[in-house]
């Protein structure tokens, strides 16, 4: 069996303890260069028996799936298979399973809370100029800390903002008052949590539900003191709803892992506004992160050549498993 781990930007994978396991017992190939367009990808892709993506920097679409003679199983990392045609690939006898990796979003979130709130890259970008910025700062002891999703990533923040001596509130579109309790947070409606919040932090999973949830009229409920820190999907805030806020000082900053269009296009009027802090996607991307998506996409792999399915999404695919040409 060829194993291919694909869109490994950051070099990840190749000192992983899983991969140096997998490779004793198949061949492995790691790309780690962009692939320009679909027929760049079965190119690189061709004579693979089972991929390794990297989140979801390809898109999986049928004709994709279809052109991948061979293929037989997907160990997607992440948790979501969003971008896989996922008809497509049991139509196909392409098995897909999911191979989460560790959290590192919590800590990005409160690292972009101190950071637009502290001004600390302003300041950074300042004294490098030369200057010395008389700068006053916000602090997060004693706020509120309003969380939108109060699942895996949002109980863990709740947690840390307990510990920085925050009050929690929360809302979530299942959410209830027990559960939230559970997190020593107090459950409120949406339009509360906006206008009570001094800290609103978005932890929901992107659904037809959850775009563009925070639309102009519910940004405009937040306080003017408040700030907003977006770690989870660019399009669960309206982009330009919340350009327009913060250009007119409605609400004091915002801090943003995630947009609509990644990576961010030049001249986007976020890169105008002085008082946001913007990341590229940093909250999934670190060493404990990856070592976790190679730990359980090996394992996936292993379990498979071993007879046995293990996080496998669309079983019913064996059934129409396709025999390589």
């Amino acid at each position: 069996m060829t194993v291919t781990v694909l869109d490994d930007y950051q070099r990840a994978f190749e000192s992983t303890a899983a991969i140096k396991r997998l490779r004793q017992k198949v061949e492995v190939r790691i790309l780690t260069d962009r692939l320009p367009t679909g027929e760049a990808v079965v190119a690189a892709l061709k004579g693979s028996q089972a991929i390794i993506p990297i989140r979801e920097r390809t898109k999986f679409t049928a004709p994709l799936l279809q052109a991948l003679a061979g293929l037989q199983y997907i160990s997607q990392t992440g948790n979501h298979v969003y971008h896989v045609d996922m008809d497509a690939a049991t139509r196909l006898g392409i098995l897909v399973s999911l191979a989460p990796g560790g959290n590192s979003t919590t800590e990005l979130a409160f690292g972009l809370m101190l950071a637009v709130m502290r001004r600390i890259p302003q300041s950074d970008r300042a004294m490098r100029r030369g200057e010395w910025p008389l700068v006053l700062g916000y602090v997060l002891k004693g706020k509120t800390l309003g969380i939108l999703g109060l699942g895996k990533i949002g109980t863990e923040v709740a947690a840390i903002g307990r510990a920085f001596g925050m009050n929690i509130i929360a809302w979530g579109p299942t959410l209830t008052a027990a559960r939230a309790a559970k997190s020593e947070a107090t459950f409120l409606p949406l339009e509360e949590v906006l206008s009570k919040a001094d800290v609103v932090s978005i932890h929901l999973a992107l659904s037809n539900e959850s775009k563009h949830l925070l639309n102009e009229a519910r940004l405009r409920l937040m306080k003017k003191s408040a700030y907003l820190v977006n770690t989870a999907r660019g399009a669960i805030v309206d982009e330009t709803a919340l350009v327009k806020i913060l250009k007119e000082n409605a609400i004091a900053g915002a801090a943003l892992d995630v947009f609509v269009e990644e990576p961010l296009p030049p001249h986007h009027p976020l890169l105008e506004l002085d008082n946001v802090v913007l990341t590229p996607h940093l909250g999934w991307p670190t060493d404990a992160g990856f070592e976790g998506f190679a730990e359980n996409a090996v394992t996936n792999i292993l379990d498979y050549m071993d007879g046995k399915l293990t996080r496998v999404l669309n079983p019913e695919a064996l059934q129409h498993w396709r025999k390589p040409n």
